[in-house]
């Protein structure tokens, strides 16, 4: 017996899959930050070490 399926059907399907597949690779890049940061505080390693950070103030010159 042969099914027919429309094709919004697999249309819908293809958007759930490709919603599924953000959402997972979401989670694994959260719980990887997490755990790099946990690693780093234990070893002692600060990441911003090396960077350089721009002050917030903000100067107006009367011309």
């Amino acid at each position: 017996m042969l099914l027919y399926i429309d094709p919004s059907v697999t249309t819908y399907l293809i958007q759930a899959g490709a919603g599924i597949a953000i959402a997972v690779g979401a989670a694994i890049a959260i719980y990887v930050r997490k755990a790099k940061k946990k690693i780093n505080d234990k070893l002692g390693i600060d990441e911003n070490k090396n960077k350089e950070v721009e002050s917030d103030d903000i100067e107006f010159k009367d011309e």
